[in-house]
This record gives structure tokens, sequence and C-alpha cells, in this order.
């Protein structure tokens, strides 16, 4: 017999979800697709409020200047040589570190994640890395920007429970009777079985050093080694600062200024969109698994 009720009650509860759900990305869309209208549209149009959706006065100026400077394109070169680098830096390191901490047969491995859990409150502080940086001759060189973060201790957390939870210890067991080394075990076992894990480490990877830019705003000296957010960022400033600068054409300076401050967002923006929808399988797999479980 079919309790009516309960199922009354559970159609309730999914449309309740299934309304929230829709308000939550009508939140999360709506910004995004303000910032691309507004990048395409008439900046005095975008300044008296009157584009709310979709474009109005379409215009593609503010792109036209941004990529008309060749700073944007070396600045997406180096970004792009940044990015790729410090990821397999990380991918590689998070990896070599998260699969010792994972095998219980590891001495003193609670020890070492509490001293390690405790760099992710405590830390030098700005100066002291600053220090250590220049010392080590790396300033201004790729060096500053993927060392000092190849490994980030929340990543760290979050592959070694994959590993714990995902992964047999009887799996590894076999191979070590099998005569397998810890190196053969982790190439030829460990890490095939490890794709989602990997596919969301190099998600968030890759998207932190494609949106940093603090650090090259300490380490980096030579313009010619600007990563693409820190050459938005000068793009910015200046249309922003000759925006104020005398009175000739000082309206069409703002207008241009607002409109280049959404293309901005959209330039940078761009690739990880494109990029995002070939890991999102194994970025919901892997982060699920890897956060939730053990």
């Amino acid at each position: 017999m079919i309790n009516r009720s309960g199922v009354s009650s559970e159609r309730l509860f999914n449309a309740v979800v299934y309304a929230l759900a829709a308000i939550i990305i009508l939140l999360v869309l709506y910004p995004l697709l303000f910032v691309v209208s507004a990048s395409v549209s008439d900046p005095a149009r975008v300044l008296d409020g009157g584009v709310w959706l979709l474009p109005k006065g379409l215009t593609l100026e503010a792109y036209t200047n941004i990529f008309h400077n060749n700073e944007v394109w070396i600045g997406y070169r180096n970004t792009i040589v940044y990015t790729a680098s410090g990821t397999v830096i990380n991918i590689i390191m998070t990896t070599l570190a998260a699969y010792p901490l994972s095998r219980p047969d590891l001495p003193g491995r609670k020890m070492l994640m509490l001293l390690i859990t405790l760099t992710m409150f405590f830390s030098g502080g700005l100066i002291p890395t600053y220090l250590l940086v220049k010392d080590l001759g790396m300033v201004d060189t790729i060096w500053s920007l993927v060392v000092p973060g190849a490994i980030s201790t929340y990543n760290l957390i979050v592959m070694r429970t994959y590993f714990q939870s995902s992964i047999p210890w009887e799996i590894q067991e076999a191979g070590h009777i099998d005569g397998c080394s810890n190196w053969r075990l982790l190439v030829n076992i460990i890490l095939p079985l490890s794709k989602p894990i990997l596919a969301v480490m190099v998600l968030f990877y890759a998207v932190g050093h494609w949106n940093s830019f603090f650090n090259a705003l300490i380490y980096m000296r030579d313009e010619s080694h600007y990563p693409l957010q820190l050459v938005l960022r000068e793009i910015l400033m200046i249309s922003q600062s000759a925006a104020v600068d005398g009175n000739v054409g000082l309206e069409d300076k703002i207008l241009l200024a607002e409109s280049i401050k959404y293309a901005i967002i959209i330039v940078s923006s761009l690739p990880v969109w494109i990029m995002y929808p070939f890991v999102q399988r194994h970025f919901v797999t892997g982060v699920m698994i890897g956060s939730i479980k053990g």
C-alpha cells in the first residue's frame, strides 16, 4: 500500500530543492552575464544603469584597446608558461608527498601530518618569505612564482585521503608480493587509479597559478616577465589615471576606462572557463571522494 502523504511530502521537498537550486544558479550566473554584456555595451549605457542583462549599443572598442597592446600577448605567454610549469611541479611534489603519507606502513606518519597541518595556520610571514626568495636568487625569475607554493597543504590532505579511501591497501600488498618496487607501484598501479584526483589537482593548481598576481607584484621587476593578471592590472590603472588627467576628452576616457574594466575580467577568465568543462566530471568525483571519505 502506497503512503500518499509520504509521496506528497517527497514531491514537495523535491520541488523546494529544485526551486532553491534554480535561484542559486540565477544568482551565480547573473553577474557573469552582466559582465559579458557590459564589456561589449556602450559604456554610457552601463554607467546610467541601462544594461541589465543584454548588451546595449554593441561595441568592441574595449577589446580592441586591450588586444592591440603587445604587453597583453606577452602576459598571456608568460602566464601560460608559469601555469604549465607550476602545475607540473605542483602535481609531482604533491603526489610524492601524499602517497607515502597515505601508507599505513610509513613510520611516524601521524606526527608528519600534524607538522604539515600546522603550516595551514602558521607561517613565517611575507617579509621572511621575500628575504628567503631573495637570498636564493629567485627574484625576477619564474622560480619565485612556482617554488614557494610547490605544495598546497589542503591539496596534499585531499590527495592523501583519496589514496587512503579509494585505493585498497590489499592491491598495494599484492603488488609488493609480485615484486613491485615502491616507484613501480606508484607509477603503474596507484597513478592510473587516481585520474579523478589528479584532474582535480590540475584544476586547483592551474586556476591558482592563472589567477595569481600578488606574488608577481612582489617578486617581478622586469615588465617582460609580468604575467597576464599583472599586465591587465597595469592597463586598468593606466586607463583610469588617464581618465582623470586633463580635461581634453575627459568623458570619453572615463567611458573607455569603464568598458575596459569589464573586458579585462573576460580576457583573464576565458581560458579557465574553456578548461573547466573538460575536467568537470573528474572534478566532482575527485572532490567528493577525496574530501568526505577517510
